[in-house]
C-alpha cells in the first residue's frame, strides 16, 4: 500500500531546514547557511528573501548574517494563546460538570464543523458517551455548532447549505429557511439549544465565549438525556453556562458591553 503521506514541497522544506540551524544557532551568514545545506546560494538567497519579507527572519545588517525575526514571536504567541485557552476551558468545563453533573464542552469552528476541544463529565449512572475531544459536531444539528455558526457570518452559512444539511434524526433541521430562523432566535437570545437532533433522546445547550475583541471564539455546552435536560429547563441551564462563560471570558480579556 502506497503512504498517503504527501511528498515534502522542496522551498519549503529548504526554508524549515533554514529556521532550524537559525534556531540552533543565532546568527549565520548567508554562505554558511548554503555551506551547511549543501545548497546554492543563489537557492539560499530566495529562501532568506522569501522569509524576510514575511518577518521570519532578519539581517543584523545591511548585507550581514541572519537571524530569526520578530515574525516567529507572532506565530510563537498564536500556539501560546490556543495552549492557554485549552487550559481555561477545560477548567471552565470542569466546573460546570462539578456543578450540573453533565457532560460538559468547549467547542471552536474549524473547517465548517464545531470541534470539540475539552470535556469533562459528571458521575451520573446514565451519561453521554459519543462526544470525545477532537470530535466534529455538525454546525446544523449540536448546540456548539448552531451556536458558533450563528457568529460565524453569512458565507460559513452558505458553506454549509451548498453542502447540504444532512438529517440525523426526525428532529434534524434540514430546510435551510428553518435554519436561519433558527440561528436568527440563537443570536437575539444568546444561547443554541440542540432538541434530539443529532442523537435521538439527547438534548443540548450551548452558550458563546468571547474572545478579547467581543468575538465569539468559542461554545461552550452541555449535553444530557432529556429526560435530564428538557427544554423546561433550557432557560435555567443556560443561564449558569453564561455565568461560567463570563469568568472564561474574563481570562481573555473579555469583560462584557
Amino acid at each position: 500500500m502506497k503512504s498517503s503521506k504527501a511528498a515534502p514541497v522542496q522551498s519549503v522544506e529548504r526554508a524549515i531546514q533554514i529556521l532550524e540551524l537559525l534556531r540552533e544557532e543565532p546568527s549565520l551568514s548567508m554562505s554558511e547557511i548554503s555551506r551547511r545545506l549543501e545548497v546554492h546560494r543563489s537557492t539560499v538567497f530566495r529562501v532568506l528573501g522569501t522569509l524576510e519579507a514575511h518577518d521570519l527572519v532578519e539581517q543584523e545588517s545591511a548585507r550581514g548574517s541572519y537571524r530569526l525575526g520578530f515574525g516567529i514571536l507572532r506565530l510563537a504567541s498564536a500556539v501560546t494563546d490556543q495552549i492557554d485557552f485549552s487550559r481555561d476551558a477545560q477548567g471552565s468545563c470542569d466546573a460546570l460538570a462539578e456543578r450540573l453533573n453533565e457532560t460538559v464542552n468547549a467547542a471552536i469552528l474549524d473547517e465548517g464543523y464545531a470541534v470539540t476541544i475539552t470535556q469533562a463529565q459528571g458521575d451520573q449512572m446514565v451519561g453521554v458517551t459519543r462526544q470525545y475531544v477532537g470530535q466534529r459536531g455538525p454546525l446544523h444539528a449540536t448546540s456548539t455548532g448552531k451556536m458558533l455558526l450563528a457568529h460565524a457570518g453569512e458565507e460559513e452559512f452558505d458553506r454549509l447549505i451548498s453542502r447540504g444539511l444532512e438529517s440525523f434524526t426526525g428532529m434534524t433541521m434540514t430546510a435551510p429557511d428553518v435554519l436561519a430562523t433558527e440561528l436568527e432566535t440563537v443570536r437575539r437570545r444568546g444561547w443554541a439549544s440542540a432538541v434530539a437532533e443529532w442523537e435521538r433522546g439527547i438534548n443540548a445547550l450551548a452558550v458563546p465565549v468571547r474572545g478579547s475583541d467581543g468575538e465569539v471564539v468559542a461554545a461552550l455546552s452541555t449535553t444530557a438525556p432529556s429526560f435530564r435536560l428538557p427544554e423546561s429547563h433550557f432557560a435555567e441551564v443556560a443561564e449558569i453556562l453564561a455565568e461560567e462563560a463570563a469568568r472564561l471570558e474574563a481570562r481573555l480579556g473579555f469583560f462584557g458591553g
